[in-house]
């Protein structure tokens, strides 16, 4: 019988390990990190070919009139003589990839799978850290990531540092056409239940996916953990308008690929080496893309900090 160190270790989950989730419980390991990802949830995903998502845009003239026209009320004045023109140098998206090996030991699968199956908890939860960082990147990524891509004409501050009801219809007039949503870290948002409460209004709540968001001006207020918050308790917080239709913000990935368990997403067997260990590659194909500048805005300098005594 071969022992563990005849193989190198810290490579793959133990035998020892794999027991006590075999033998002592019929539960799948739980991992407290799983947040429910709702911007992924939320985006428009497109399927990219080729790896490039190509953003074409109408050059904007000086007058910033794009198509000449002319409004007749009499006579036969001389119509104007127009085209559309476009920019000459698009912005591209890439394709980035979130990528691991994940190792398991067959002899671990083999025997320890009876009350929970070893390979498919490794994969699962490797599927999930995947995710976690998949949906930080589409927030902070320095290229593509939602909080770096708002153009500064649609970055304001908060007017006090709290985050209140004027705050937000401040992003709202800026992203006026069909917004979706607010994306802020939930200590953002309990700031703003305070404070609206303060003024009378407490935010009315909406059910979506089973969960209750609060909202502002009908718009729901989704959480997400991936938003920052700096060391003196500022944050930021986004309003998006999404989908290609409405010019807004869309998700890029490459469905189809090898191995693929859903879109984008696949988990490709590499074989197994001469230490038994079988490894599979986890990987993720995927971007975010900003059809136009009135598509998001920012709300920076944001206070998560402030409580009120009520008497």
């Amino acid at each position: 019988m071969s022992h563990s160190n005849h193989y190198p270790s810290g490579l793959s989950l133990s035998a020892e390990t794999a027991r006590n989730l075999a033998n002592a419980t019929v539960t799948p390991p739980q991992w407290d990190d799983i947040t429910p990802r709702w911007l992924h949830i939320l985006l428009p995903w497109v399927d990219v070919d080729g790896g490039v998502y190509r953003v074409n845009r109408v050059k904007r003239k000086e007058s910033g009139v794009a198509i000449e026209l002319l409004t007749v009320d009499d006579g036969e004045p001389k119509l104007p003589t127009t085209f559309v023109d476009y920019e000459n140098d698009p912005h591209e998206y890439h394709l980035s990839s979130i990528q691991t090996v994940l190792n398991t030991h067959t002899r671990v699968t083999d025997l320890y799978s009876n009350a929970v199956d070893q390979l498919r908890e490794q994969v699962r939860l490797t599927v999930e850290a995947v995710k976690e960082r998949e949906e930080s990147e589409l927030l902070n990524h320095p290229e593509f990531g939602l909080v770096n891509v708002v153009a500064e004409s649609q970055t304001i501050k908060t007017r006090k540092g709290t985050p209140t009801p004027d705050d937000l219809d401040e992003l709202i007039k800026l992203v006026w056409k069909k917004p979706a949503f607010f994306l802020a870290h939930p200590y953002a948002i309990a700031a703003f239940g305070r404070e609206a409460t303060r003024r009378g209004v407490p935010p009315p709540t909406v059910t979506l996916f089973g969960s209750p968001f609060i909202t502002w001006r009908g718009i729901p207020l989704i959480p997400s953990n991936k938003l920052a918050i700096d060391e003196n308790g500022k944050t930021s917080i986004l309003l998006l308008r999404v989908g290609e239709k409405q010019r807004g913000i869309v998700g890029l990935q490459k469905a189809g690929v090898t191995g693929e368990i859903e879109p984008g997403l696949s988990v490709r067997y590499m074989g197994t080496n001469e230490h038994s260990i079988a490894s599979h590659l986890v990987t993720r194909y995927f971007s975010v893309a900003k059809l136009g500048d009135d598509a998001i805005a920012r709300l920076d300098d944001v206070s998560i900090n402030n409580y009120h005594e009520y008497v």
